[in-house]
C-alpha cells in the first residue's frame, strides 16, 4: 500500500475531503459512488464499479430485481 502524505481532519458529520490528485488518480467524479469496506484494521475507499453477481464480470450488464446479472450469465441460465 501507498502512503500519500496527505492527512485530513474527520469533521463533527464524519465525513473526510478525497484530494483532488486522488480523485483524478482513481477516475472517481463528483456524484460517483464509492465502496467502503474494512480489512482488519483498515478503512479501505474505491471507485465502486457495478458488477455480475454470479461470475464477478463489469461488461454488458442487465439490472434484474436490483442485482446485475451479465448476458453471458443469462445466457448460461437460459441453457444456450
Amino acid at each position: 500500500m501507498k502512503s500519500t502524505g496527505i492527512i485530513r481532519k474527520v469533521d463533527e458529520l464524519g465525513r473526510i475531503v478525497l484530494p483532488i490528485e486522488l480523485r483524478r488518480t482513481l477516475d472517481i467524479a463528483e456524484r460517483d459512488e464509492v465502496e467502503i469496506y474494512m480489512d482488519n484494521d483498515r478503512i479501505i475507499l474505491r471507485k465502486f464499479e457495478p458488477a455480475c453477481i454470479f461470475c464477478g464480470s463489469s461488461r454488458r450488464l442487465i439490472a434484474y430485481c436490483g442485482k446485475n446479472v451479465c448476458q453471458e450469465c443469462v445466457k448460461k441460465m437460459n441453457g444456450e
